[in-house]
């Protein structure tokens, strides 16, 4: 039997044997793919074995068992989070309702929250920049993030409301 006549009567049974073995589809084929190149490297040995299947189970065991051992350091769960991709549509509707509700603020608040929190100065920073002193910045930082927490509030409530009805 050749390594062609192999992989199409044999690997179909692997890859089942392998899903269990692993419990993901997704592994089994990682790891049945990493076995059939290893297996076409030496297919004259394997193929003249008494019993290639049983050869090829054996070596699907042990390329699974070096798997757990290889990527156990590199794949810290088992399965992926699928929401944690980022939603760029999403993102700019988040970037457009900040930009919105800064431009409610008044210049000043607006100008601190923008220079302390995009710009990364510090206070005194802010204060020359603006022209008053680092109490004022932080006096105007702390009634504008006051009211932003008021108007992200009142809009989760609101919402929060819509979707109960």
């Amino acid at each position: 039997m050749t390594f062609d006549e192999w992989t199409r009567s044999g690997l179909p049974s692997l890859l089942r044997f392998a899903t269990v073995l692993c419990g993901s589809p997704h592994l089994a084929e990682d790891v049945v793919q990493d076995v059939a190149i290893k297996a076409q490297r030496n297919w004259a040995r394997i193929g003249s074995a008494d019993s290639p299947d049983a050869y090829l189970r054996r070596m699907t065991v042990n390329e699974y068992l070096s798997w757990r051992r290889k990527w156990s350091r590199y794949v810290p769960i088992a399965e992926v989070d699928s929401g944690t991709s980022p939603d760029h549509a999403e993102q700019a509707a988040d970037h457009d309702q900040l930009l919105s509700e800064l431009a409610k603020l008044p210049r000043r608040q607006r100008a601190v929250l923008v220079l302390r929190y995009f710009g990364g100065l510090t206070d005194n920073e802010i204060a020359e920049t603006i022209g008053c002193t680092p109490g004022t910045v932080r006096a105007h930082a702390s009634r504008a993030l006051a009211t932003l927490r008021i108007e992200f509030t009142s809009d989760r409530v609101t919402e929060d409301v819509h979707h109960a009805y």
